[in-house]
């Protein structure tokens, strides 16, 4: 079992992060804030996939002032995810003039390399945090290494010049991200924010040096700390990118919300992001979301395309019918689900998941026995009716298994 870093436990709307609450997952919107009917479908796909927290972006007037009928709109389909302000640049502009806007946005993320200059950096982070406290709002101080606080890192790249060992860039650039994110927390607990009020994430794009740095962070702190790569790329590339990056921290217990930035294909929905950070918890058995289906990845003793149409059939009817299960079916998120192509692993599996299917290899007429809680309750035969008898057989159980939930 892996035991978990702790961490301050921060409430953001309806939900907690950190302390001994479960690791969230977080999503972002890539529409037009500005629009607020396109960008209120998305945060509403977004939450029905698994999202339990969305972040949308504020980077102008248009945008701030659509907030407000953001929320009304997820209000009338009955949605109450907590939305975070995405804030770079003119954030202190826009939450001090859109106060209804600050009032109803969940936290607020901050990027200190972002705030302004010299003098303005602290005044335009103060504004933010003042507004931040006048709400009862938490915030994320989120470093990037592709935005970091400029001034800063020279300082610190200038102090190590004149070392008599000089660091590597890359180490001095980690240890400056620290810094900042540090040091603008303390700032904002001087200006008056509660300790239970911060979440901090420092940002790469490098799986090695995301864990470096989170492994640096995480032994200075007791903040509650946000995982990602902030550029993880596209498709295959940005799957494994994310799971290697951010498995490895949860393995060792520091993270206690996370977020995939898959870049999505055109045109493509933006939920896969939410679908593989689920899958990652749930790989670990840090968090269920979805009854787990286990299915061999086929041989020679599989050449039809049977067993693949099934698996996939059976996989999707189960993700589809998950927002109804779990409503109605409390612990329904803990059935393991057998989908086996031939007899070698088939009946062994079948019989460890509580409902499993086992189909005999290749075949025009297949027989397919069907095991429940270990034992063989019926074997299925045709190839036009295996399928629907099994989801029918699946249905069923749920019923009977989780059902009685309810009564109790």
């Amino acid at each position: 079992m892996i035991k978990r870093r702790k961490s301050v436990a921060v409430r953001v709307g309806n939900v907690w992060i950190g302390g001994e609450h479960p690791i969230l997952v977080q999503s972002m919107t890539n529409t037009d804030t500005a629009d607020a009917e396109a960008t209120a479908i998305q945060v509403a796909q977004l939450a029905r996939a698994g999202s339990e927290i969305v972040r949308i972006t504020v980077n102008n007037h248009e945008a701030a002032a659509k907030v407000p009928e953001i929320v009304a709109r997820l209000e009338e389909v009955g949605l109450d995810v907590p939305l975070v302000g995405d804030f770079h640049y003119n954030g202190h502009i826009l939450l001090r003039e859109f106060p209804k806007t600050a009032e109803l946005l969940a936290k607020y993320r901050i990027n200190p390399g972002n705030v302004g200059v010299g003098q303005r950096h602290d005044s335009n982070f103060a504004t933010m945090i003042e507004v931040a406290k006048t709400f009862d709002k938490p915030v994320r101080i989120g470093v990037n290494w592709g935005s970091l606080d400029q001034a800063l890192l020279a300082k610190m790249m200038d102090a190590n010049v004149l070392q008599a060992e000089p660091k590597p860039g890359l180490e001095v650039m980690i240890e400056a991200m620290i810094a900042s994110a540090l040091e603008s927390a303390y700032y904002a607990e001087e200006l008056g924010l509660g300790h239970d009020k911060i979440i901090l994430s420092a940002k790469v794009s490098s799986a090695p040096e995301l864990w470096r740095v989170y492994r640096l962070l995480a032994a200075q702190c007791d903040y509650a700390l946000h995982l990602g790569l902030t550029e993880a790329g596209m498709g295959d590339k940005g799957v494994i990118a994310s799971s290697v990056g951010l498995s490895t921290l949860l393995g060792e217990g520091i993270g206690d919300t996370i977020r995939v930035s898959i870049t999505p294909e055109p045109g493509a929905p933006r939920k896969r992001e939410v679908e593989v950070a689920q899958q990652i918890l749930q790989s670990m058995n840090l968090r269920q979301f979805l009854p787990q289906v286990t299915a061999c990845p086929g041989c020679g003793r599989t050449t039809s395309t049977l067993f693949q149409e099934m698996a996939q059939s059976i996989q999707n009817h189960i993700r589809d019918t998950m927002p109804q299960w779990k409503t109605l079916y409390p612990g329904v998120e803990n059935m393991q689900v057998a989908v086996m192509g031939c007899i070698v692993n088939g009946p062994g599996e079948s019989k460890h998941a509580n409902i499993g299917i086992s189909l005999p290899g290749t075949g025009e007429d297949p027989r397919a026995p069907v095991y429940q809680d270990g034992k063989l309750l019926t074997t299925l035969k045709g190839v036009g009716t295996i399928v629907p008898e099994f989801i029918r057989l699946l249905e069923r159980y749920v019923e009977m298994t989780y059902g009685q939930t309810l009564e109790g």
